[in-house]
C-alpha cells in the first residue's frame, strides 16, 4: 500500500473526527487510529527499501558502463597496437578508438544520469510521503480544542 493514501485517510479521519458534547476533545475511533498507524509502519520499511534497492541498481550500473567502457577502450588500444605497422593504417585506428571511446564515454554519462534521475525521483517521491505524513500528524496536533 502507498504510504500516501494512507496519510490521506489518517488525515480524513483527522478532520472528521467528533468533538464530545459537554468535551473539547476529539473522539477518535482508537482502532482505526492505530490500524492506520500499523499499516504506515508497514509500508514505510517498504518504500525505503525499494529506494535503497535502486540507488544500489543505479551504482551497479554505472560501475557495469565504467566497466564497460574500459573494455572498449582496450580493445581500441589492441587494435591499435596491432595495426601500427603502416602509418595511415594506424592514423585509421586511432581515430576509430577515439571514436570508440567517445561513444562509451557518452553511453556511460547516459546510463549514469539516468540512473541518478530515476533513483531521485524515488527519493523525492518518498520524501513527499513523509512531508504529508508529518503535515498531517501536525495539523492533528494543532487542532484547538472542540474543533471538528
Amino acid at each position: 500500500m502507498d504510504v500516501l493514501v494512507l496519510i490521506d485517510e489518517l488525515d480524513d479521519a483527522l478532520n472528521d473526527a467528533k468533538s464530545g458534547l459537554l468535551s473539547p476533545h476529539v473522539r477518535l475511533d482508537r482502532r482505526q487510529m492505530f490500524s492506520i498507524l500499523d499499516r504506515m509502519r508497514a509500508t514505510i520499511p517498504e518504500e525505503l527499501k525499494q529506494a535503497r534497492w535502486i540507488t544500489k541498481e543505479a551504482h551497479e550500473m554505472r560501475a557495469e558502463a565504467r566497466r564497460e567502457s574500459e573494455r572498449i577502450l582496450e580493445e581500441a588500444r589492441q587494435e591499435r597496437d596491432r595495426l601500427v605497422g603502416a602509418e595511415e593504417v594506424a592514423r585509421l585506428a586511432e581515430r576509430r578508438a577515439e571514436r570508440i571511446v567517445q561513444g562509451a564515454r557518452t553511453r556511460e554519462r547516459q546510463v549514469r544520469f539516468g540512473a541518478d534521475d530515476y533513483a531521485d525521483g524515488i527519493l523525492q517521491g518518498l520524501q513527499v510521503g513523509l512531508e504529508r505524513f508529518s503535515a498531517a500528524v501536525q495539523r492533528g496536533q494543532d487542532r484547538p480544542p472542540g474543533s471538528q
